[in-house]
């Protein structure tokens, strides 16, 4: 089982971590992003990423908590160009994120819209983190503690930093931001520290005032002393990080050092996952561009498995792109082969493994499929009427998926629609003579996808017209284009009542 178990990058993971941390009974595993434009599918990386690891950790028979931290209390940095009200966002530059508006009008601040459209898309592909939201951990000043301990060890996060930075940071330097009690922003600067609880601070704005920052929460630590100090307090073992931090003197480098030099612990063990691009886009997904894409609308293509599937299949280091055109038929049919292939015993260990941790639910029996390249014909067919489908709930789940795909990203020779008139000035006199041979062989017998196929190579045959041309006229009869899908597949699928109907006007 141990060995079987070893053949998947997450449970490699989940082992360094039992090896690391010791054979603990509960593991923490920590995932999260500041919520300032559009959480992209790029963002998922690392939850899925966090997910994964979980899995094979509860797989090893370990409990494990998994948290997601919104840093909601961060300042308001820039406005994404996908956002409307531009000028409106512009007013909260250095607020709080969680004090900015919705500009959507429907929640209750910018930052908890953008927080529910990705807790909401969670649950569907199987992920239900414990949410922790950093402006209610500040403002009600749970850090104090740990704020204190930063600030009277300042000198030694000073000189870490500083091991990595071209220009030192100033003697005077404090490592948090002071949002002002009087207009909001963090255009502030520490004046004094009592070495306590106290700290006196100064604005642009011309207020300065002395607060007990463990009755007024509105001191944050950066981002470099933030992030070590919460894995010394929520005792994470296991976090991923992206390509950015991961690099040399980057903020995982020198968080390891901070957490070692001021709480004499270990970091968490750690995983670089790199970017997700978009096929057709060039470089790293980006929400202050605003050109994203978010899980949302990949699931309105991709069903919960198979975008599991997607992530699962590749290792955390290794770049790739998330596609919308033609790439989406060959990713269903993997991932039908490799289910298939599972359900049958026939998949070796790797496969086994990816196919488990790609499932939302495990079942028991393979679920029921319909290929997505032959729904998208029936579809098709059907001008976009699910009901006239299996009502099994997989078929329709995944009709759904195609249907978003058909209208929204194929392209344009892929789609087709059934003629109500056959366009006879287009096909050809030898070619109208093949499909009268069919015509008759369709009104005299019923045919599978086999008997079909051979059928129009001895009607080629016996009226003397290449097989390419009798398809060119076939397809021109039946949707008006000179290629389609499978011919035979495509005839039974319409069936053969209603292709006769179209024959006979030939």
């Amino acid at each position: 089982m141990e060995k079987k178990e070893s053949f998947h990058w997450a449970d490699q993971a989940a082992e360094r971590v039992i090896k690391e941390k010791g054979n603990k009974k509960r593991y923490t595993c920590a995932a999260g992003i500041t919520p300032s434009g559009t959480i992209h599918i790029g963002n998922f990386r690392e939850i899925i990423t966090v997910d994964l690891v979980s899995r094979a950790l509860r797989d090893k028979g370990k409990e494990v908590r998994f948290i997601y931290s919104w840093d909601d209390y961060d300042r308001f940095r820039k406005v994404p160009k996908n956002m409307p009200q531009q000028d409106l966002l512009k007013k909260y530059l250095g607020y709080p994120i969680v004090d900015t508006p919705d500009i959507f009008n429907c929640h209750s601040s910018y930052a908890e819209h953008l927080e529910k459209e990705l807790e909401e898309s969670l649950p569907p592909v199987g992920i239900s983190p414990e949410f922790i939201y950093q402006n209610k951990m500040y403002k009600k000043c749970k850090y104090a503690k740990e704020i204190k301990h930063i600030l009277n060890n300042r000198e030694k996060v000073r000189n870490i930093l500083n091991k990595y930075r071209k220009e030192p940071l100033s003697k005077n330097w404090f490592p948090l931001g002071i949002y002002c009690e009087k207009c909001k922003t963090d255009n502030t600067r520490v004046i004094s520290y009592d070495g306590d609880y106290k700290i006196k601070y100064k604005c642009i704005c011309g207020y300065e005032n002395e607060i007990d920052f463990r009755k007024n929460g509105i001191v944050k630590l950066s981002w470099r002393t933030d992030w070590p100090m919460r894995w010394h307090y929520e005792k994470v073992d296991f976090e991923p990080g992206g390509k950015d931090h991961s690099t040399v003197g980057g903020s995982y480098d020198t968080a390891k050092l901070i957490i070692k030099e001021l709480y004499n612990e270990e970091a968490p063990l750690y995983v670089m996952y790199d970017f997700i691009r978009i096929k057709g886009k060039g470089g790293k997904i980006s929400s202050s561009s605003g050109d994203v894409v978010n899980l949302s609308e990949v699931l309105e293509v991709y069903e919960p498995e198979i975008v599991r599937y997607i992530f699962t299949g590749s290792r955390p280091n290794a770049e790739f792109a998330i596609s919308f055109d033609l790439d989406v038929l060959k990713i269903y049919e993997d991932f039908d082969r490799l289910e298939q292939k599972y359900y049958k015993k026939e998949a070796d260990q790797k496969e086994r493994r990816i196919y488990e941790l790609s499932s939302v639910k495990l079942k028991k029996t393979q679920p029921n499929r319909i290929g997505f390249r032959h729904l998208s014909t029936l579809i098709q067919i059907y001008e976009g009427d699910l009901t006239k489908l299996e009502k099994n709930k997989d078929v329709q789940k995944r009709a759904l998926c195609v249907k978003n795909w058909l209208e929204n990203y194929a392209p344009e020779d892929f789609k087709f629609k059934l003629n109500d008139k056959v366009p006879k000035a287009k096909i050809d006199k030898k070619q109208k003579e093949a499909l009268k041979e069919l015509l008759i062989s369709l009104e005299k017998k019923k045919f599978n996808e086999q008997t079909l196929f051979q059928e129009f190579y001895e009607i080629c045959n016996k009226v003397g017209i290449q097989n390419t041309e009798f398809f060119k006229g076939a397809y021109l009869a039946l949707i008006n284009k000179e290629k389609g899908p499978k011919l035979a597949v495509f005839i039974i699928s319409i069936g053969q009542k209603r292709v006769i109907e179209l024959l006979k006007q030939i």
